[in-house]
């Protein structure tokens, strides 16, 4: 289970397979591999053919389903792929530089170091233009994080922390729910909240006059050099921080492109 994610920039591979398909048949391959290593691990070295797995899912009406899975079958639908990834090269939302390079995710559960790590870009009175519109954007839409409590108490599957983190900024407060919420709980990200969730985050400068911050969408053609983005990998990250600047780049990449960062929570 994971957050998905990719770049909505219209391409041969989504025309042909589809976003959704492309995202799943790319876990796929992931799963397939990290069941192929625990078995040589063990020594064990069965063909992928007779390498099987049970997946468990909940289903849109709260139930659990469990289905066999041979990781042959996972391996085979990945390499469907490889006929349209060579289109990948070049393209502007490839921000990997690999094929497919446009999709990714945050797996769960979200460990609280990466919570902690995402509160602590959030502004504080010292970055007024950006804190006020930041508590503007609380209060005008009202996020409360209940939905995202409601996944925070089901037994750690999608959060470490069954507490949500809470930041105080000046004289109001935000709670990680509250944050996941304006985050990953809206839908797809269009180019104008991408904008404004870049400068919240500080995955952009910030320090800029009323005119930039009110015009930062959609964003120039220079907007790479004028914003450049903020993070890199550290080697004392976690999974799920080192995930969440991934995804950070990608919701970059999305608004400099002016295209939407499809959301799959």
């Amino acid at each position: 289970m994971a957050i998905d994610y990719s770049i909505d920039y219209d391409c041969v591979p989504k025309q042909t397979f589809g976003t959704d398909e492309i995202i799943e048949r790319l876990k796929g391959r992931e799963r397939a591999e990290l069941i192929i290593r625990m078995y040589r691990d063990q020594d064990d070295m069965r063909p992928p053919s007779e390498m099987g797995f049970e997946f468990t899912r909940s289903t849109p009406q709260g139930q659990e389903e469990t289905t066999l899975i041979v990781v042959q079958d996972l391996l085979d639908q990945a390499a469907e792929l490889e006929r349209v990834a060579h289109h990948c090269a070049g393209c502007p939302a490839n921000r990997l530089g690999r094929p497919f390079g446009c999709c990714g995710f945050i797996q769960y559960p979200l460990s609280g170091a990466g919570e902690a790590w995402l509160l602590n870009q959030l502004p504080t009175p010292d970055d007024a233009l950006v804190w006020l519109l930041l508590k503007r954007g609380v209060e005008d839409f009202q996020y409360d994080g209940a939905n995202i409590a409601h996944l925070r108490r089901s037994a750690a599957i999608y959060f470490e922390d069954q507490q949500a983190p809470v930041r105080r900024l000046g004289e109001f407060s935000i709670n990680a729910d509250q944050l996941f919420e304006m985050l990953f709980a809206v839908g797809d990200i269009v180019p104008n909240h991408a904008g404004v969730l870049l400068l919240f985050l500080h995955a952009i400068p910030r320090d800029l006059q009323a005119d930039e911050i009110m015009g930062i969408s959609p964003a120039k053609e220079d907007a790479e050099t004028r914003y450049p983005f903020r993070y890199q990998a550290q080697a004392e990250d976690d999974v799920t921080t080192s995930e969440l600047k991934e995804f950070l780049h990608a919701l970059y990449t999305a608004w400099r492109l002016n295209v939407p960062l499809r959301i799959d929570a």
